[in-house]
């Protein structure tokens, strides 16, 4: 039976997950990218995963893999730095079906992240992987698919040849990541400092190492990475709370722009738009990653539930469109707002903070709400966390998986020789 063949452009963690994922379904996979492999791998950075990813890597059968390169955090804790108020959320906070996994989140590195996905795609002979592909390459693979997937950033070339609309909207701040080593932390919390140029988050990568992401104006964000180690050491212990003290840097700093940006329809034709493609939030909260994996998560949910013979049906698109709006525009609005509220000294402000804050600080109900909608998503505020629902999927794809001795399509590697 002939199965539709997907081009997923981009082989980030966002496109190499769903490739992974589809290939499980029994879908012909080429993932392309245009960096060189080594590149895809060896970048700096670590991700906050909240429970809607770890559902959607127990579902691919990652989790036991990648659970051990995580650091699990059971608290989070909240400061308000221009009002001097605290909150904090803790494991009892999070819903009945979360609790058993005994971690409020968990911070991954890239690194294994990307190892242990490619190495995963390698081994599956319906997934072809074509790394440093040019515009002649990529053109060629496109007249071949039947389906193509934009996860190839903020900045997507196939978006812009679609000449699909896109809504965004530059912050006044950029972010700066570091990784470095702190003394004084309380083992396995995290922290989410709202400063009045732009909040902070001091993330656990296990031990004394942690990862900052350090919101500031662009311009200031810059500078700093310029700095000597000590000194963006010196800056870091003046602004962090009483108790922490940043002892050596780990890595170098990285600074880039932040903006809210939305493509009203995830859709065009047969080019559906996944991750960073599609929309981009503040990196407040931690929602990035775990936004574009829900994405993921959904649109696998739609192929393995609308496929007919192989083949998805025309209108795959618009009903992956439709489902993932709700979700894009809750945690985009609620981000935009927390920046808002908390990114500066206004003293028609401060009451409305000082309410909030305190709500949080003494009221289980809210923790919970809130929790609820970072750690599952706020489409599930109101319904049952689909841990049943993803074990009969999972249990489905399985069973449509093909063995391991299947061959490996070869329509893919006629249109790559060729474009060669």
């Amino acid at each position: 039976m002939a199965t539709d063949r997907i081009l997923i452009v981009g082989a980030g963690p966002t496109g190499s997950l769903l490739a992974l994922g589809l290939a499980q379904q029994g879908f012909q996979v080429l993932l392309i990218d245009q960096q060189a492999r080594p590149d895809l791998v060896e970048r700096s950075r670590a991700y906050a995963l909240t429970h809607s990813s770890r559902r959607l890597l127990q579902r691919l059968n990652l989790w036991e893999q990648l659970h051990q390169f995580s650091s699990p955090f059971d608290s989070l804790r909240l400061d308000d730095r221009v009002l001097g108020l605290t909150a904090w959320f803790r494991r009892g906070d999070l819903r009945s079906g979360n609790r058993r996994f005994e971690s409020i989140g968990w911070i991954l590195d890239h690194k294994p992240l990307m190892a242990e996905l490619l190495d995963q795609l390698d081994s599956n002979a319906l997934v072809e992987l074509h790394f440093n592909a040019d515009e002649v390459s990529c053109r060629h693979f496109q007249q071949q698919a039947d389906w193509i997937v934009a996860a190839d950033g903020a900045y997507s070339t196939l978006r812009k040849s679609r000449a699909m609309t896109f809504w965004t909207h530059a912050y006044q701040q950029g972010c700066m990541t570091a990784k470095v080593s702190l003394e004084g932390a309380q083992e396995r919390c995290a922290y989410e400092l709202f400063r009045a140029e732009g909040p902070m988050a001091v993330l656990p990568l296990g031990g004394s190492d942690y990862q900052v992401v350090w919101s500031a104006p662009l311009q200031h964000c810059r500078q700093r990475t310029q700095l000597q180690p000590q000194q963006l050491l010196q800056q870091l212990a003046a602004i962090l709370p009483s108790g922490l003290r940043p002892t050596a840097l780990l890595d170098r700093p990285g600074a880039f722009p932040l903006e809210l940006s939305l493509a009203p329809r995830l859709n065009s034709s047969n080019l559906l738009l996944v991750g960073e493609s599609g929309h981009r939030c503040h990196p407040v909260g931690g929602q990035g990653l775990n936004l574009c994996w829900r994405d993921v998560s959904d649109l696998l949910d739609l192929t393995a539930s609308k496929r007919i013979n192989g083949s998805l049906p025309a209108h795959l698109g618009r009903l992956y469109s439709w489902r993932r709006l709700t979700d894009l525009i809750g945690v985009l609005i609620s981000t935009d707002l927390l920046i808002r509220l908390f990114s500066n000294r206004q003293p028609l402000m401060l009451p409305m903070r000082f309410l909030i804050i305190k709500l949080l600080a003494h009221a289980r109900w809210i923790r919970r709400i809130s929790l609820s909608a970072m750690t599952d998503g706020p489409g599930t505020l109101w319904s049952r966390l689909p841990e049943y629902e993803q074990r009969i999927a999972r249990h489905g794809d399985q069973q449509r998986s093909p063995t391991p001795a299947e061959p490996r399509s070869t329509q893919f590697s006629s249109a790559k020789n060729g474009a060669e």
